[in-house]
């Protein structure tokens, strides 16, 4: 199975992690839940779910973490019973860029935080530059939100991107 995506630049970076960690599922997304890439998931309802937590979760964890030790927490990490989940971001030309992915005994924490530098390098060498997209929680952050989904369901077509 390959990733899908809403912008081209996202494409390796995401294959190359999912495919050297055995992640089950990927997401790559901005800050404000607007999603970029996946992998895994076969239903829309589901990406829409995972960047609405991601999203929440980060926010909190960097409010948490400026409150608490004055910096965000960097990394984010929990073990459940047959899966792991792993969140993080990640500096780009465009903004901050968050992988939130699961995986489960077939890779470890060592494994997803050693490819997730590599990852890291990869959006630092691939996002082409732009300005940012808007973070506002107005109709132009739904219609790109929206977009993206149709994109990676088939239903739209991809941003033209380097």
């Amino acid at each position: 199975m390959k990733p899908l995506v809403a912008e081209a630049w996202v494409e390796q970076p995401l294959e190359r992690f999912v495919r050297d960690t055995r992640a089950r599922f990927a997401i790559v997304l901005r800050t404000n839940g607007q999603v970029l890439g996946q992998y895994g998931f076969t239903r829309a309802v589901d990406v829409m779910s995972a960047c609405a937590l991601a999203a929440a979760i980060h926010g909190s964890a960097e409010a948490l973490g400026r409150e608490l030790e004055g910096a965000p927490f960097r990394e984010l990490y929990h073990a459940g019973a047959q899966r792991q989940v792993f969140l993080a971001a990640t500096a780009a030309v465009r903004g901050p860029v968050l992988l939130f992915c699961a995986f489960d005994a077939e890779s470890s924490l060592g494994l997803v935080r050693m490819y997730f530098q590599e990852f890291r390098r990869a959006v630092l060498e691939s996002v082409p530059e732009a300005p940012p997209p808007a973070t506002s929680f107005g109709p132009d952050l739904e219609r790109a939100l929206h977009h993206n989904l149709a994109v990676l369901f088939g239903r739209g077509r991809q941003t033209p991107t380097a």
